[in-house]
């Protein structure tokens, strides 16, 4: 329990603004968006999760280059000082400038990545079915509303100019751009000698550059040990 001078003299507080957004009281548009907005840590925080659960390097690599996007996006606002819109319009932010926004660039990266990802690294077979190819395109279009729709939560809610916003998406597109193709051509052809490391064999850190459908042989694999086993059990209970 707090003493009595604590309780008379206490201190200033402070909140930890990584997930502090303010939208316009009363306004639904902009508490969706408010929540829009924080899609970009929900998404860092579901790469953490891939990445302890899962440990494949592809998955490592794409999470570098979010970091890396980031801290681009830090020196960009440090060198260009562009301040944000309607300045002193909100209370709780990690840095004064706005350009360009790091939620844009964020957003932008990791879908121009995840849109290379699924045409170019989960190539088809020849006799792949229509349905197998549709939800490709059916899940590009979500992810293309939810960039735009992060992208102009930062608008409405005045944390951003549109040039801010724009400039965000096309650095964090060129970005995710480069940093697939250098994870193709210059790192993939590394992953099957990082993962023989010994280190690597330790913390079961795995790759699968090799299999075109992940999800695929994962489930054939899981439903094929499953069986093999269940068949086992059955022949020692008899």
């Amino acid at each position: 329990m707090a003493s009595e001078e604590q309780c008379s003299a206490p201190p200033r507080w402070r909140s930890i603004s990584l997930t502090h957004v303010e939208y316009p009281a009363g306004d639904l548009t902009g508490q969706v968006l408010a929540y829009m907005s924080l899609l970009p840590v929900a998404i860092l925080v579901g790469f953490v999760t891939l990445i302890i659960f899962k440990r494949e390097l592809h998955t490592i690599s794409f999470f570098g280059g979010l970091v890396m996007n980031e801290g681009l996006n830090w020196l960009l606002k440090h060198i260009l000082r562009e301040p944000r819109p309607c300045g002193g319009a909100h209370s709780t932010l990690t840095t004064e400038y706005g350009m360009p926004s790091s939620h844009s660039q964020f957003i932008w990266f990791f879908v121009i990545y995840f849109f290379l990802f699924l045409y170019f690294r989960m190539h088809q077979t020849n006799n792949a079915r229509c349905v197998e190819l549709l939800w490709r395109h059916v899940l590009s279009i979500i992810l293309l509303g939810v960039a735009f729709s992060v992208s102009y939560s930062r608008v409405y809610l005045l944390y951003h100019t549109w040039g801010q916003v724009i400039y965000g998406g096309v650095a964090g597109s060129i970005v995710g751009v480069v940093w697939f193709f250098i994870t193709q051509e210059v790192l993939t052809p590394l992953f099957p000698k990082i993962a023989a490391w010994p280190i690597s064999e330790f913390f079961l850190v795995r790759d699968t550059s090799l299999i075109p459908n992940i999800l695929w042989f994962e489930y054939t694999v899981t439903r094929s040990e499953a069986r093999n086993r269940q068949r086992k059990l059955g022949t020692k209970l008899q």
